[in-house]
């Protein structure tokens, strides 16, 4: 019989209880009245304010800062739920030092920012404690818009339709909706079951109907909802997962991160979530990041992130490296798997360095082997088919202007479709924009039909 020196495995509750709660806590925490004005005293107020151009759904931020200094709150919650109405997620998960703290005036003179990330909180979350909601809907225009997929850009783009006095169905393949917010960011990020409140906050509006478990493709077709529907919003994310390519990626104990961290987000008790002692993750995205930093949070001994480029190249942000360093989390730049070791179950990884040549990225002849009970691959996803014969670039839906595709009626955004980057943020403007689209297609549409 093993026992957990000789044989560590991959098992649950490696910690003492309270030690679960402590490290899956809100990572940072709201400010409280006077923090925030503390805080809103140190902006600048640029009139051509360069954080403004730097938030991908251009909140007047330097308007809410004040209106959080002259003690409006509510109306600075307003002004970013304006552009932006999963400003409060956003505010959680956005990466600011790379996009409006990153561009801060103050971040440029001292390098320290306003704190425009936890100030749009305090907003937004101004807001949402008070239980009302503050748009409404616009008179019936007696059209209905499908959107598939739950996430940012599905959730942005159905409110912001129905706030225009459209029907909306919301479909999703997942058993609740939230997408991103709800299955696929670290548990410390959004506690509480946030993802959750803000989507029952959104559908506060009115005016759209919600179907869980349907997926496209399975219990949904592109050409059915096209002749059920005036419109067509395509936001289903990318379900598909990037194959290491290397021998031994059967053995048990690989997984796909984005799997590790929905099970991590949907668990009630965190203890339960098994976890080996030497965990090594492939990727460096945020997905990479989060999976290692929430096995170390979980009990792993050792964690190891191994990205096949540099340090630069990281689709993960400084901020977030220097946190998962902060964690105990190795990282090592420059080298890519060749194996994964193990007679059935993993036991390591074999990697080879990499270096750039004349024809791109290649592998070296020097190599190492990292000792390993448990891999977590997060390499990218994919379309695992383009739905309806939609055009493709690459691996996501072609789309042109505000997510318009190759099929006339049918729109695109968020991870899914070709362009942008792969945040939060930029599905929510990209979700916007295709329903003010829509919108404006169907209105003169219905202006045309009316001459």
């Amino acid at each position: 019989m093993s026992n957990s020196e000789t044989t560590p495995g991959v098992v649950p509750g490696r910690l003492a209880d309270a030690a679960y709660k402590s490290n899956f806590d809100d990572l940072y925490g709201p400010l409280d009245a006077h923090e925030a004005v503390v805080a809103a005293d140190r902006c600048y107020f640029c009139h051509d304010a360069p954080c403004v151009t730097a938030c991908p759904t251009s909140i007047d931020i330097p308007l809410f800062i004040r209106q959080i200094q002259t003690g409006m709150p509510k109306a600075a919650g307003r002004t970013i739920f304006d552009q932006n109405i999963l400003g409060g997620m956003c505010a959680r998960v956005c990466p600011t030092d790379i996009l409006c703290e990153g561009a801060c005036v103050r971040e440029a003179a001292e390098g320290k920012p306003v704190l425009i990330g936890r100030l749009q909180r305090f907003a937004t979350d101004a807001v949402m404690d008070s239980g009302a909601h503050p748009y409404s809907r616009a008179p019936a225009t007696g059209f209905r818009v499908a959107v598939v997929g739950a996430g940012p850009a599905g959730l942005a783009c159905a409110h912001r339709l129905a706030m225009k006095g459209h029907d909306v169905d919301l479909m999703d393949a997942r058993p609740k909706p939230g997408g991103l917010n709800e299955y696929g960011i670290a548990a410390y990020k959004a506690p509480d079951g946030f993802a959750q409140a803000e989507v029952d906050w959104l559908l506060q509006i009115g005016g759209i109907t919600v179907r869980t478990n349907v997926r496209l493709g399975r219990e949904l077709a592109l050409s059915e909802l096209q002749e059920d529907h005036d419109a067509v919003f395509l936001a289903v994310g990318l379900a598909g997962v990037n194959a290491l390519r290397a021998e031994g990626e059967e053995h048990d104990n690989v997984h796909d991160a984005v799997d590790f961290i929905a099970a991590l987000r949907q668990a009630p008790d965190k203890s339960k979530i098994p976890v080996g002692r030497d965990v090594v993750v492939i990727g460096g995205g945020m997905t990479a990041v989060d999976a290692a930093v929430q096995s170390k949070l979980l009990g792993a001994e050792t964690v190891s992130l191994v990205y096949r480029r540099e340090q630069p190249q990281m689709g993960a942000s400084e901020h977030e490296q220097l946190h998962a360093a902060s964690k105990g989390v190795r990282i090592i730049t420059g080298a890519a798997p060749l194996r994964v070791l193990g007679n059935g179950v993993v036991t390591g990884v074999e990697f080879a360095y990499t270096e750039v040549g004349p024809e791109g990225l290649v592998l070296t002849n020097t190599t190492f082997r990292l000792k390993a009970d448990q891999v977590f691959k997060a390499i990218g996803q994919r379309l695992d088919e383009a739905p309806g014969g939609l055009q493709l670039d690459g691996s996501k839906i072609t789309v042109t202007g505000p997510g318009r595709t190759s099929l006339p009626g049918v729109w695109a955004g968020g991870d899914c479709a070709a362009g942008g980057d792969d945040l939060t943020v930029t599905a929510v403007a990209e979700g916007r924009d295709a329903a003010e689209d829509i919108h404006a297609t169907l209105m003169g549409q219905a202006s045309v039909a009316a001459e």
